[in-house]
């Protein structure tokens, strides 16, 4: 079995231990957990080696492709892996609602997610409700949210009441702290990241929150995690998985998201995205990927934003490498400085993220039966 991401041998491949400790000759982990991927695509079309992630060790994968080519199927699969693993905590922000399935069997799926108000920073409340931080009505919102007496949207608001500030100035910020009570994402109960480590997977459908709320419960939600790793206060090492994760770079979450990508290994926090324009993301989201999992792109703008980024070995003719078929993906792995071409595997859970077709209903409209096509992704 080919293991991406491994490091202890240079080889790329899972060597079998040695004794009946799981540890090599060389004294390195050998036994260590991966995630299946799918099987290598050989030159006559067929299946080759089986494939797998390494999820000994924290990591930075980023998942791309677009629309209907399998970069969400291929962000399930991996939290599929990451799931059944010992140690690990798969905590997944979904903005379509398509990725529920992940914790059908076991897990927790929160349908409108709420975190806590201050686990977004004072100072990213102003961007939030867009606002001019350095404006009267941004400047007055960020106070009130790192001066209230309670972790509550609604003490922000008595704040801003006895504000010594313009009636205009008070009565401009209580309208936009009141849009954030409307969003109904806050609780001074909130998620709190000990909830999100127990080791099943965690599902966050953030599919019936405006953007901007949604944007606050990742960047609550992955500053959460990295921060309670630092403390020790969880012992599983998290892997969040985010969805059309352009949208979140783009907003309040990016602070966030970046943190993890530059020093989540450390404390090991892993962080897997996907998106459907990597051309919209910032380029440390492109760069500091340690993994990069390429389904097919039509957009000129995002096939040159990989290759800017990329190791040499692929950045020659990356158009041209990139895969065609749906489900299938050209693998980037920095560890062996390596790119081939991977068939993803069928996913184990339900997948809810299909797209409906009008073969599958019925004269009247209901399910009716499939015309036989077979639409799966090749298994492993």
């Amino acid at each position: 079995m080919h293991v991406i991401g491994i490091e202890n041998d240079g080889t790329g491949y899972r060597r079998e231990p040695e004794g009946d400790d799981g540890f090599g000759s060389d004294g390195r982990r050998t036994d260590g957990p991966v995630a299946p991927l799918g099987r290598f695509r050989a030159p006559d079309d067929s299946g080759g080696a089986r494939v797998a992630v390494d999820i000994d060790g924290p990591h930075a994968a980023l998942v791309v492709g677009k629309r209907g080519a399998g970069k969400t199927h291929t962000l399930a699969v991996l939290a599929e892996g990451v799931a059944a693993a010992d140690g690990l905590a798969p905590v997944v922000i979904d903005p379509m609602g398509v990725l529920s399935g992940l914790a059908v069997d076991s897990g927790t799926i929160h349908r409108r997610p709420r975190v806590r108000p201050d686990a977004v920073p004072p100072s990213a409340w102003p961007a939030l409700l867009d606002l001019d931080p350095a404006g009267a009505v941004g400047s007055l919102v960020w106070r009130a949210v790192a001066e209230s007496s309670a972790p509550a949207v609604a003490a922000a608001r008595e704040y801003v009441a006895d504000a010594d500030a313009a009636r205009a100035t008070r009565r401009a910020a209580d309208a936009h702290l009141a849009l954030a009570t409307e969003w109904d994402a806050f609780d001074p109960d909130g998620i709190a990241p000990r909830a999100l480590a127990t080791g099943e997977p965690t599902v966050l459908d953030c599919s019936g929150l405006p953007l901007a709320a949604a944007g606050a419960v990742c960047a609550a939600v992955a500053r959460g995690l990295y921060d309670a790793r630092v403390a020790g206060t969880i012992e599983r090492l998290p892997w969040l998985f985010v969805d059309e994760a352009h949208a979140f770079f783009d907003g309040v979450a990016g602070d966030a998201l970046a943190t993890l990508l530059t020093r989540g290994r450390t404390p090991g926090v892993s962080l897997a995205c996907a998106t459907q324009r990597p051309a919209a993301l910032p380029p440390v989201a492109v760069s500091q990927a340690d993994l990069l999992v390429a389904h097919r792109l039509h957009s000129r703008a995002d096939i040159d934003a990989l290759a800017a980024a990329r190791p040499l070995a692929v950045t020659d003719d990356l158009a041209g490498r990139l895969p065609t078929g749906v489900g299938e993906a050209l693998v980037v792995d920095d560890a062996s400085e390596s790119a081939t071409t991977v068939r993803v595997r069928e996913r184990r859970t339900p997948d809810a993220g299909a797209s409906p077709r009008a073969s599958d209903r019925g004269r009247d409209g209901t399910d009716g039966e499939s015309c036989g096509r077979d639409r799966q992704v090749p298994d492993e």
